[in-house]
């Protein structure tokens, strides 16, 4: 096989199986969240600062898999 394909071959899974992850994680902490303001409207300003932080601690794991991904094409 070319080195080219084995590049590109790596690349899609890197990122396919990298964001993933941070897509379940998302998607679990959502329903959480809908679930708990939906018990407690009183408590949504204070759910909704927690949930915030985590979702772009969750989403900065998708970068860096992307990141992975741009290096594999750049750099190999």
């Amino acid at each position: 096989m070319d080195l080219t394909v084995l590049k590109f071959l790596a690349m899609g899974i890197a990122i396919g199986l990298g964001v993933v992850g941070p897509a379940l994680g998302l998607g679990w902490a959502t329903k959480a969240i809908i679930e708990s303001i939906a018990r407690q409207p009183e408590v949504e300003g204070q759910i909704s600062k927690y949930f915030y932080i985590g979702a772009g601690l969750i989403e900065a794991c998708a970068i860096y898999a992307l990141l992975v991904v741009i290096l594999i094409g750049f750099v190999l």
